[in-house]
């Protein structure tokens, strides 16, 4: 990933995007030299990354090297938001966001018990995050098998991670102030127009 030295983040910061992340994108390679991706939403578990895909997605046939990305924020900057703007005219567009990349490497597991750890601990992760309490021994067991015969889990080691947090620290503080008061006004105006529409 093309990260400039004041958009760096160390590895607890880029571990940390990992973390705050419910989906990412996987991509590894296929023999016949093009690539493979899928979206999952994974759990770090240490230095590996869990999840699980159905058995007729191929990305698990594809053991080996792989790459994971990771976004949480990200927004366009107008550069009508920049005061500099009118001092110079010398400002473009651009976007900022914050991404982590993982480097490792991809293992498929089909075993019961290992697919059963997983699918708990990820529906354990989110259904916290709605605010649920379902569980899956809500469902019946028989039901549950039939569905873990379906999937395959997947390991990705994480052996390398790159973090870039692209928040304008290449601007001036006054610019940095217009792009975040623009945002504010931009998520006051999209809180106004929903309570507007649910009154």
């Amino acid at each position: 990933m093309y990260t400039p030295s004041s958009f760096t983040i160390d590895r607890d910061e880029a571990l940390a995007v990992v973390d705050a992340c419910d989906l990412a994108a996987v991509v590894v390679a296929d023999p016949e030299g093009g690539f493979e991706s899928t979206w999952l939403p994974l759990l770090r578990d240490g230095d590996r990354l869990l999840g699980h895909v159905a058995k007729a997605n191929p990305i698990w046939r594809h053991e080996g090297p792989a790459l994971v990305m990771f976004r949480t924020v990200d927004g366009y900057v107008s550069p009508s938001w920049y005061p500099s703007k009118d001092e110079h005219g010398k400002v473009v567009p651009t976007w900022n966001y914050v991404a982590a990349h993982v480097h490792g490497s991809l293992r498929a597991d089909a075993d019961p018990a290992f697919l059963l750890e997983v699918v708990t601990r990820l529906t354990q992760r989110h259904e916290a995050r709605v605010g649920s309490d379902w569980q899956v021994t809500d469902a019946p067991v028989d039901f549950i098998d039939t569905m873990l015969r379906g999937i395959v889990g997947i390991e990705i080691s994480i052996e390398r991670v790159e973090g870039k947090a692209k928040l304008s620290q290449n601007r001036s503080a006054a610019d940095i102030a217009g792009v975040v008061a623009a945002n504010l006004n931009a998520m006051g105006a999209a809180v106004a127009h929903n309570r507007s529409t649910t009154d």
